[in-house]
C-alpha cells in the first residue's frame, strides 16, 4: 500500500504515521529521513543537498524529486511505503505522479487556532528533552521543570509568530494538492479522505485505519 499522509505542522501526523507504519509494515518516509541518509551516504545527491542543507537554504524540487524517486524504489518498499511531508507542492505532486501510482491519500485537518495553541504552548527542559503543555501537561511549577527545577524554555518554532508563519506557508503550498488529490473526472477520489484531527488521537487512527482497510 503506498500511501500520502497531509497535515500542516501540529496536525498530529508523526503519531498517526507511526501507527500506519506498524499496522501495515511498510516504512514511513519523511523528507528530513532521505536528506539524513543522503547526506549520510556522501552519494552525488547527497553531497549536493548538504550544501543546500548547510547553507540554510530549502533543498528545490530538482534535488528532493530524485532523493524520493531513488528511496521509493529501495527493497523495502516493495509492499508499500508510506510518504510523510512529500510532497509538499504541484511540483512534486506532478512529478511523483510519474514515478509511481499513490494507493490512499490522507488529510489530517486542524484548525489553524487549535494548531497554534497546541504550539505555542509547548515547553521545554533543554538538557533532558522533557516536554510539557501550559494546557494538557502543565509542570507543578509554572516555567520549571518537574524533576530539576530549572528554567523550561518556548522552542523559536513554537513561537506564536512562526507558527502562523509556517501555517500560512503550509496552507499557499497545500490548498492546491488538496484539491489535485480530493477531485477526480467523476468528483469525490476514493482515495482521498480528509480527517477532522482535533478528535482523541485513537479515534483519528480508527476513521484511518477503517478508510485504509477499504479496497
Amino acid at each position: 500500500m503506498r500511501v500520502i499522509l497531509l497535515g500542516s505542522p501540529g496536525a498530529g501526523k508523526g503519531t498517526q504515521a507511526h501507527f500506519i507504519a506498524q499496522g501495515y509494515a511498510i516504512p514511513q518516509i519523511s523528507t528530513g529521513d532521505i536528506l539524513r541518509q543522503a547526506i549520510h551516504s556522501g552519494s552525488p545527491l547527497g553531497l549536493q543537498a548538504k550544501a543546500i542543507v548547510d547553507a540554510g537554504r530549502l533543498v528545490p524540487d530538482d534535488v528532493m524529486i530524485p532523493l524520493v524517486a531513488e528511496r521509493i524504489t529501495q527493497p523495502d518498499c516493495q509492499e508499500g511505503f508510506l510518504l510523510d511531508g512529500f510532497p509538499r507542492t504541484m511540483a512534486q505532486a506532478e512529478a511523483l505522479e510519474k514515478l509511481t501510482t499513490i494507493d490512499k491519500v490522507i488529510d489530517i485537518d486542524v484548525p489553524a487556532e487549535v494548531i497554534v495553541r497546541r504550539l505555542s504552548g509547548r515547553r521545554v527542559h533543554p538538557a533532558s528533552g522533557r516536554v510539557y503543555h501550559l494546557d494538557h501537561q502543565p509542570p507543578r511549577i509554572p516555567e520549571k521543570d518537574d524533576v530539576t527545577g530549572e528554567d523550561l524554555i518556548q522552542r523559536v518554532d513554537d513561537r506564536e509568530e512562526t507558527v502562523r508563519h509556517r501555517l500560512s506557508v503550509y496552507k499557499e503550498q497545500t490548498e492546491p494538492l488538496r484539491k489535485f488529490y480530493r477531485q477526480t473526472s467523476g468528483g469525490l477520489s476514493p482515495a482521498y479522505i480528509q480527517i477532522d484531527g482535533t478528535q482523541p488521537v485513537e479515534d483519528v487512527k480508527k476513521v484511518i485505519f477503517s478508510f485504509l482497510n477499504k479496497q
